[in-house]
């Protein structure tokens, strides 16, 4: 598969990191009785090649602003792949990239400030990018994806838990889909962003929403 650039994570408010995720399919299950109050139907195997779906997908974060509030933001442009293997989970690849001028937090001064070299240095690091390097599956349908975050220049790894939110069949508006969710943490530290740390938390808290659709 050829290699898609991710994107992660990490905000703040003034700084989120980020990053990154991976997502994999359910593990089968059998399929529930019908009923008046029963689910849409999904798909029964959602193993295939995917794109993400920018417009159903979000990167949120959240900054502790004077240890007094919580401040929130987010990353309007994310892109990626993921290689879904329903039956052996660790077959399963995710590539994720977001645009770092992207950050949004609901205030054009601050967005400014988080792009420039206080903070991302959106002109010399434009993108976040996370690639998965191995996926193990846990109870319930939980998934543990572990990969690489490159973000600010620097690339460490970041191990996420990812919780399948469903899949629908293919319809003749659309391609099948799949979703996906994690929540996680990053230091920003840890990534060489520095600046106004006391004022501004060190750690960011991050959650990754995707929906993708099949391309195969």
């Amino acid at each position: 598969m050829s290699k898609c650039r991710l994107l992660s994570v990490l905000g703040v408010s003034a700084v989120l990191g980020a990053l990154s995720l991976a997502f994999i399919p359910l593990p089968q299950t059998k399929p529930a009785a019908k009923s008046a109050a029963a689910p849409a139907a999904r798909g029964d195997d959602a193993s295939g090649n995917y794109t993400i779906d920018s417009v159903h997908s979000a990167v949120i974060f959240r900054v502790k602003h004077m240890d007094v509030s919580w401040s929130y933001g987010r990353f309007n442009q994310l892109a990626g792949s993921l290689v879904l293997d329903s039956a052996h989970p660790e077959n399963s690849v995710v590539e994720l990239s977001i645009a770092v001028d992207s950050v949004d937090t609901n205030n054009e001064k601050r967005d400014q400030h988080l792009m420039s070299p206080d903070f991302f240095s959106a002109k010399e690091f434009p993108e976040i990018t996370f690639q998965s390097e191995k996926v193990k599956a846990l109870k319930d349908g939980v998934l543990e994806v572990s990969g690489k975050v490159t973000m600010h220049g620097e690339t460490k790894p970041l191990t996420v838990q990812v919780t399948p939110a469903g899949t629908a069949p293919s319809t003749g508006r659309g391609p099948a889909l799949a979703g996906f969710e994690t929540t996680f943490t990053l230091k920003r530290s840890d990534f060489g962003m520095n600046n106004m740390i006391g004022p501004l938390g060190d750690e960011v808290f991050v959650t990754l929403s995707v929906e993708a659709g099949k391309v195969d």
